[in-house]
């Protein structure tokens, strides 16, 4: 191995899975480890699971181990945000009116959602409901020193919408906390009123958080609605596919 040029072996350890590099590979001796703890190794990886693209350049990235592994562990931090395990997951909730409902989509005057693969949403009542998630940022794999001093993009969606025959009343708020749960960054939207006789359309409501400070260690996610007609039943807000994400 000593022998082999530097580009062939940054290419083969590039094959390996990225825990045994910074576990494993980086500890085999001194030069492994400027292999592991530079630049060309991580773009290499980057560039073969398609996280950018093949001509990017060295220089494009500060960190491309930091890259690497933010791509690597993009995904939703909201659990069940469609309602395929009823409430589960779901903490604080307020059940005013005849309390949360899941409905298969389209549901009753209302229209498919926009990904074929959302297949449920939650419904509201007349009444106020709501309900809430805290992402423990440590426990999803986003170590301290990541949060304070790159600070990521933290990127939050939700989907609304109402009944065609029935308006409502939406909103939702993401805070930012420190360990001990001190808010740090918020974001609120307006209380949206849809009206009566509206065209069922599913919306998208979304904030990205960033340049936000160290401390962050937990998202709290809240959102709620009802109807505005206050009818016995379910004819409130409809909610679906909220997400949080963590990106490069």
């Amino acid at each position: 191995m000593e022998t082999l040029p530097e580009p062939l072996l940054v290419r083969i350890l590039a094959s390996l899975p990225a825990v045994e590099l910074v576990l494993v590979c980086r500890l085999v001796c001194s030069h492994w480890k400027s292999l592991v703890d530079g630049t060309s190794l991580w773009l290499l990886k980057s560039q073969q699971e398609g996280f950018v693209g093949d001509d990017a350049e060295e220089g494009a990235v500060d960190n491309w181990q930091t890259l690497y592994f933010l791509n690597k562990r993009k995904r939703n931090l909201i659990k069940n945000p469609n309602g395929e395990e009823g409430l589960e997951h779901w903490v604080d909730v307020q059940n005013g009116g005849d309390g949360w409902k899941i409905e298969d989509l389209p549901g009753d005057f209302g229209k498919e959602f926009p990904s074929d693969d959302v297949h449920k949403y939650f419904v509201s009542s007349f009444d106020w409901c709501s309900k809430s998630q805290v992402v423990d940022l440590r426990a999803e794999g986003y170590w301290e020193e990541l949060m304070d001093t790159v600070q990521p993009k933290i990127v939050v969606k939700d989907w609304y919408a109402a009944r065609c025959d029935a308006g409502c009343l939406y909103n939702v708020k993401v805070s930012l906390l420190s360990e001990h749960e001190e808010v740090l960054a918020e974001f609120a939207s307006d209380t949206i009123a849809v009206p009566q006789d509206n065209e069922g359309e599913w919306a998208e409501i979304t904030h990205t958080f960033a340049d936000y400070g160290p401390g962050v260690r937990f998202i709290r996610f809240e959102h709620g609605g009802q109807d505005t007609v206050f009818w016995k039943g379910w004819y409130g807000a409809r909610v679906t596919q909220s997400s949080v994400t963590v990106e490069p």
